[in-house]
């Protein structure tokens, strides 16, 4: 195996299952998420785990750091379908002593019941998509819950798990720094151990993209509030004791998310889901893997294929060392220079970096290198800069 490969397998092995209902489409939202009338739980359970199975066969019983039920809304998911995954999981994969698994949740979704059976099938972390604490604004958001709601359900969450996370929007329609400013020192309040702080972002597809292009998105913030946004959420989460660890993460100490950390340094994880996608290493060659994102095309290519990949394509040295830098430059620990270049990142790519550090954009410590907080808060102009080659 090469060093790369090494590399890859040292930064841990997760699975990653897609569950692809949701209530309904929030209007920024761009993930593969569906709304169905009716949905057969035992047959998508099914389905899911004997793609569980799969995995397991194709990556020789890897031992398993992490699993993550994202989406879509997974807490839509029955406890019994979650159980039956979880226990083909235990039945297929060695598993690491501190596993971790994490199913998101939208407050309106949250039962005690249903989180103690979440609890019981061997989920250990939950993360609730609160996305404001305001109910205007989740009113503008397209949320079906409130604010009073969000809380309740964070309240049962902290009663069953000792691990909970919950997201937050900042940069919304007409939000003052005042006002985000108030209502993160609520939200930290809340906070046991992790925050997801995100910056609202218009992705074209969405409702949001579409009402944008006609002129019809009006109040959101310029770019000189949005950076003030930014540097007080890092100041008041510091304060409170969570530690930025990723452009948009906080964690209190031994807290970060460690499936999203599987991402964010090039690490293994299987993908299994309708849109799922996945990283590979196989005989010393990183694969990517995806998935169909129609939910009725996935399921009947799980039910009767041999497997539910739309895609398996190996990926050149340069796209490895692309991703790589795309996602570790994310994160406060930074990456490797040594190991980027040894996937096969251009040769060019050292002058590029010196540039951005001249410019007081990214630091170089031996052999690491990581974004400066200048560079955190320009960080897709970085990194079009670092990819320019």
């Amino acid at each position: 195996m090469s060093a790369s490969g090494e590399d890859w397998q040292a930064a841990g092995f997760g699975l990653y299952v897609h569950w692809p209902f949701c209530q309904s489409k929030c209007p920024y939202c761009d993930f593969n998420s569906h709304v169905a009338e009716h949905i057969d739980q035992k047959r998508w359970a099914d389905a899911l785990s004997r793609e569980v199975e799969r995995a397991g066969a194709l990556t020789g019983r890897r031992k398993l750091d992490t699993v993550f039920f994202g989406g879509g809304t997974p807490s839509l998911m029955a406890p019994e379908t979650v159980a039956q995954v979880l226990d083909t999981v235990r039945a297929t994969l060695p598993l690491a002593n501190d596993w971790e698994v994490t199913l998101e949740a939208n407050p309106t979704s949250v039962e005690a019941g249903r989180f103690a059976a979440y609890r019981q099938a061997g989920v250990n972390r939950i993360s609730l998509g609160v996305q404001s604490l305001n109910d205007g604004d989740l009113r503008r958001l397209g949320r079906l819950h409130s604010a009073a709601e969000a809380r309740a359900a964070f309240d049962i969450a902290r009663r069953e798990f000792d691990r909970v996370s919950f997201d937050l929007i900042y940069a919304r329609q007409d939000q003052s720094l005042d006002a985000w400013c108030e209502e993160l020192d609520r939200a930290l309040e809340m906070a046991i151990d992790h925050l997801s702080l995100y910056q609202l972002t218009i992705e074209p597809g969405t409702a949001f993209g579409a009402r944008a292009a006609r002129g019809g998105l009006r109040g959101l913030p310029d770019e000189d509030l949005s950076a003030d946004m930014y540097d007080l959420t890092v100041e008041r989460c510091a304060e409170a004791g969570l530690e930025l660890y990723e452009v948009s993460n906080f964690a209190r100490s031994g807290a970060i998310c460690k499936h999203n950390m599987l991402y964010w340094s090039a690490g293994d994880y299987a993908g299994v889901g309708a849109g799922a996608h996945g990283r590979l290493t196989l005989k010393g060659q990183r694969h990517a893997t995806v998935c169909p994102s129609a939910p009725g095309a996935w399921l009947k290519k799980a039910e009767q294929e041999a497997d539910a990949f739309e895609e398996f394509a190996p990926l050149s040295g340069q796209e490895a060392a692309e991703e790589y830098l795309l996602m570790g430059l994310r994160v406060t620990q930074g990456i490797s220079m040594s190991r980027l270049l040894a996937m096969g990142a251009d040769t060019d790519l050292p002058n590029r970096v010196d540039r951005m550090v001249e410019a007081g954009m990214l630091a170089c410590e031996g052999d690491t290198l990581r974004t400066t907080h200048q560079g955190r808060a320009l960080l897709n102009a970085v990194l079009r800069e670092l990819l320019a080659g």
